[in-house]
């Protein structure tokens, strides 16, 4: 290999590698909770399927788009709650993907009447790989378009397992949970040396109030204030906002950034977006969407980010009547 080749394999390198190391975010985070943590698994009132479809920055052709599916179910018997996590991720037109398969499992604790906690692991399977050919290399540019620099790029995908772990506490009106993914901290490197993964941490967590208005028992109108804050590597974001609820309607409005505290380098603040959310729920049925704007300095270039997710809870009728006498988990809903 030449040195011209040489430099622009560590080019290649120092791109692939951040978008590599930061893991995939969801506006509409409560829609699928079992992502930011496996002691969400459970915590429906019966089964729960949920799936999220994020779109972001399509000014950039092909920029990222992710796809999230999440099943989980609460085994009253064993106090108990089992998931199953679904993810994929692809940027750049489809050259670069990331698959991930997860299993979880919860354990819920009642410290008092309406009082628990819940720890939780998750063990999964990842796939991550790059098509060579999507690319174009600086010696493809000069050549007209010819085979380059990929012919000597060995290895296009590479799978490994994941581990995380999580615990969550909640009342009828409060909950904290913090959650650790990538425990383990796998090698993800695509070019035959070591990358290793970085972990990532979350704190979440939010407070449910309900007005006190004539026609609440038909019409109920709850406030859910809520954060989501997340570190991984040298980076990290929060996401804080709240929700309106009026069945079957809800609307949000979220800021993510974390402007007064840190500065990446001079120049750069911390601030992404704003997002406003709509979503309505038809019997068993909850649909949301959610746009981003971006307040970056990206704004104007980007064009943001859409995200649309649809919920299913399976439990018959009688099963959401005693399971709501025995534990109510006030998260929200989107």
């Amino acid at each position: 290999m030449n040195e011209r080749r040489g430099w622009l394999l560590l080019l290649f390198c120092g791109v692939l590698g951040p978008l590599l190391a930061q893991d995939a975010q969801f506006t509409q985070f409560y829609a699928s909770p079992t992502y930011i943590s496996p002691a969400f698994a459970g915590t429906g009132l019966q089964t729960r399927l949920g799936m999220a479809v994020r779109d972001q920055w399509p000014a950039f052709p092909g920029a990222f788009v992710t796809t999230n599916f999440a099943i989980d179910h609460y085994l009253s018997d064993v106090n108990s709650g089992i998931g199953f996590l679904v993810t994929h991720d692809r940027a750049g037109s489809g050259a670069l993907r990331y698959t991930s398969v997860s299993g979880q499992y919860a354990y819920e604790i009642e410290l008092k009447r309406k009082v628990f906690i819940r720890p939780a692991l998750q063990i999964g399977w990842v796939n991550h790989a790059v098509d060579f050919t999507k690319l174009t290399f600086g010696d493809q540019l000069a050549r007209g378009g010819s085979v380059g620099t990929y012919e000597y790029l060995q290895g296009s995908s590479i799978g490994y397992a994941d581990m995380a772990a999580g615990v969550l506490f909640f009342t009828p009106k409060y909950w904290l949970g913090t959650s650790l993914h990538h425990l383990n901290r796998p090698n993800q490197s695509l070019l035959s040396n070591e990358t290793r993964m970085p972990m990532k941490f979350s704190m979440h967590g939010g407070w449910r109030t309900t007005f006190r208005t004539p026609v609440i028992r038909e019409h109920p109108q709850n406030l859910v204030l809520a954060f989501n804050y997340r570190m991984q590597d040298k980076y990290d974001q929060l996401d804080i906002g709240g929700y309106f609820e009026r069945d079957p309607f809800y609307v949000g409005l979220w800021y993510r950034g974390i402007p007064l505290l840190k500065r990446y380098e001079p120049g750069y603040g911390n601030n992404d977006a704003i997002a406003a959310m709509v979503g309505v729920i038809l019997n068993d049925l909850r649909i949301g969407y959610s746009y981003d704007i971006t307040i970056s300095r990206l704004a104007g270039q980007s064009a943001g980010a859409h995200e649309i997710t649809l919920g299913y809870e399976l439990a018959a009728k009688h099963k959401k009547r005693s399971a709501a006498k025995r534990r109510i988990v006030p998260c929200a809903k989107f």
